[in-house]
């Protein structure tokens, strides 16, 4: 321990002022395995006069974090003193509401500390301070997981929303919120896999960035229907409309006008289509099936670096032009320009960009292509794109959604959460008289999943099933008992002809996932079980393979690329292997009619691990594990991930399910568990 770290920590503030007059430079210094700045160690370990003095006389620096990217008011908070909490505050104007890596809050901390029984003092100042209770806020990102390219729409006192889906079938989802923070997916803009048009699509490829409208009692969604890059056409645009929000839609109308990013815009009973590069528009027929005026450049963009995304808003008799710029990347922002004409000449904003993460370290990034909802009573927020990453690196769960209030400033421009970048813990649009939907905001399922064959929406499950392209006729069916019945799909798992896999979005980055397998007597070359799936190109997957004489193999199976590795295997079961005890006769009815397995995969952060157990099933009682059969690790799937490999189109993220390969044969799972870990 060095001479000024022990004086800290003993609270003797002589001892302090005498090192760092000697050695100024001493308060650099970082200790422990996250390199804390003593500085931010002064805040939780020492006297609020020592603190005082390092504030005000060292060279210390409020802009310094620890590994973990908490500053100084995190540690002030860790100490639960309300006099250097109030100092930081106050006199430093550090945020009680700013994020650390993994987004914890000064405030979830003192929160934290007043259900421990200390730091009820500090809780009770930070929340007469931000004047809402913690478990009342909301964090973002709203939506978790893959949901991105957002747009959203208010209709009377219901919001609804849309996200790109590419591949995946259904079609972009419609999801559904009465106060902007909890969704929940309630139909498909494209549900008849002959509409679909997926079949030869490549992953990354299908449908981007859809946008959501309303005129004269119909609904219309659009989007870009992205080809494989093998003909002269790459991009169409998508129309569908429907007289209800839900759904169903119209079969889709494509339009050949290059582009990406459509957005509709409509006003006095006509109709126009936004597409980028910068914000190109024309007009559309009265059904809005058909173009029938040439695009016209509105704007370019502010940053002059990959606009689109573009969406227009009338307001006060100003045309409000939002784009999005930069990229989908870490230069991600939205930007926006005015015209008191709808054709323009439009003038941007002097605040560009108005949202935009300026601190590469911070928790939340990639921060665009956002649209403005108004709210019944006057308020406005604006929707966007964000992403999280593990080792400053990976976004495993693809682009997520975010929310943020927007306030108008006296000459008319519109400015997200101040300018201050995209808000980690924020006050929630509409309180609620309960607690009963808590923070963080979470789209894990609940435990049961539905009977409903209609479709591949559980109704506990605001995440949604979906499978890569349409599957195979009655590839996936929901059994009354809860179950699914998934068809064998002949092709491998790495071509794009495997499309009975069938999947939700991962949404956690620590979790469990859990599916029991029914489980028949499978052919030479046959697998079945879990897989952790980006596209074709990129997944890991833990199965049951076939063998000769009804015996069949584990195997963790690895693809990147175009190399698939096996990780572990060889771990037989035989029909022998059955115990001979009790329960041997029900254990020999199973294996006759189907032995049971549960899969489990335990994931923290890029770990991977697999097991597979047998189960014992006792007439009237659940089925209980009887012995692990196998298990295997995985410590780094950086592949599942935009940023993994370079190859394709990388736009979606980290999906968890069930598939089956080789043969035709029919598997039923039974898809218990999605939970976060303890």
């Amino acid at each position: 321990m060095s001479p000024l770290q022990k004086a800290i920590e003993n609270e003797d503030l002589p001892s302090v002022r005498r090192l760092l007059t000697e050695s100024p430079n001493l308060i650099d210094e970082c200790i422990g395995p996250k390199h804390i700045p003593l500085a931010l160690h002064a805040a939780r370990a020492s006297s609020f006069e020592i603190l005082r003095y390092i504030v005000e006389y060292s060279r210390a620096s409020l802009d310094i974090y620890d590994d973990d990217r908490r500053n100084i008011l995190h540690y002030g908070a860790m100490s639960g003193d309300p006099e250097r909490c109030r100092y930081l505050v106050e006199r430093c104007g550090m945020d009680p509401l700013s994020g650390d890596r993994d987004l914890v809050t000064p405030y979830e901390i003192s929160w934290d500390l007043a259900r421990g029984g200390t730091g009820e003092e500090l809780y009770a100042w930070f929340l007469d301070k931000i004047g809402c209770p913690y478990e009342e806020m909301y964090k973002n990102p709203i939506r978790t997981g893959f949901f991105p390219d957002p747009s959203i729409l208010a209709h009377g006192d219901d919001f609804y929303m849309v996200n790109s889906s590419f591949i995946y079938f259904p079609c972009i989802p419609i999801s559904h919120s009465t106060d902007l923070v909890h969704w929940e997916i309630i139909g498909w803009a494209i549900t008849n896999p002959d509409w679909a048009l997926l079949d030869e699509l490549e992953g990354g490829r299908g449908y981007w960035a859809p946008d959501i409208s309303y005129d004269n009692g119909r609904f219309y969604i659009t989007a870009t229907y992205r080809l494989n890059d093998t003909g002269t056409v790459y991009r169409r645009q998508m129309v569908v409309s429907s007289d209800r929000p839900e759904g169903p839609y119209s079969k889709p109308v494509f339009i050949n006008e290059d582009g990406i990013d459509p957005s509709l815009f409509h006003e006095d009973g006509k109709h126009y289509m936004l597409l980028n590069r910068g914000a190109r528009l024309f007009r559309l027929s009265d059904d809005c099936t058909k173009q029938v005026s040439e695009a016209k450049l509105l704007y370019y963009g502010s940053q002059k670096h990959a606009p689109e995304g573009s969406h227009l808003l009338k307001k006060d008799g100003w045309y409000y032009l939002f784009q999005a710029e930069g990229g989908t990347g870490p230069g991600h922002r939205i930007t926006v320009a005015r015209s008191r004409a709808l054709f323009g000449v439009y003038t941007p904003c002097p605040y560009n960009p108005i949202m935009r993460q300026n601190d590469p370290e911070a928790g939340i990034q990639r921060c665009g292509h956002g649209k403005p909802v108004r709210t019944n009573d006057g308020r406005w927020y604006m929707v966007y794109l964000c992403g999280r990453t593990l080792d400053g690196k990976y976004s495993i769960l693809g682009r997520e959604t975010a929310l943020d209030p927007i306030t108008w400033t006296p000459d008319g421009w519109p400015l997200v959460n101040g300018l201050k970048g995209p808000s980690v813990l924020q006050i929630p649009p509409f309180r609620r008289n309960s607690a009963a939907d808590m923070l963080p905001s979470d789209n894990s399922a609940a435990d049961t999943l539905p009977s409903d064959s209609s479709c591949m929406r559980p109704v506990s499950d605001p995440c949604g099933w979906m499978t890569p392209r349409p599957p195979q006729a009655d590839a996936v069916r929901w059994q009354k008992d809860g179950s699914v019945l998934l068809l064998s799909s002949p092709a491998p798992l790495s071509s794009v002809d495997a499309r009975n896999i069938f999947l939700r979005r991962q949404t956690r980055f620590d979790f469990t996932a859990q599916a029991d397998l029914i489980l028949p007597v499978l052919t030479l070359g046959q697998e079945a079980g879990l897989i952790c799936y980006y596209d074709e190109n990129t997944w890991i997957s833990c199965t049951a393979a076939g063998r000769e004489h009804g015996s069949f193999a584990f195997f963790v199976k690895e693809h990147i690329g175009k190399e698939t590795t096996v990780l572990g295997g060889d771990s037989v079961w035989e029909p022998s292997d059955i115990p001979d005890d009790a329960l041997s006769k029900i254990r020999t009815d199973i294996l006759e009619s189907g032995l049971r397995l549960r899969f489990t995969v335990t994931v923290r952060k890029l770990r991977r691990h697999f097991t597979v157990e047998e189960l014992s099933v006792v007439p009237g009682q659940d089925p209980q594990a009887s012995r692990v059969l196998f298990e295997a690790d995985c410590p780094n799937v950086y592949y599942l991930c935009d940023e993994g490999i370079r190859m394709g189109k990388r736009f979606t993220g980290a999906m968890i399910g069930v598939c089956g390969a080789g043969g035709n044969g029919q598997f039923r799972y039974l898809l218990k568990q999605y939970r976060e870990s303890e």
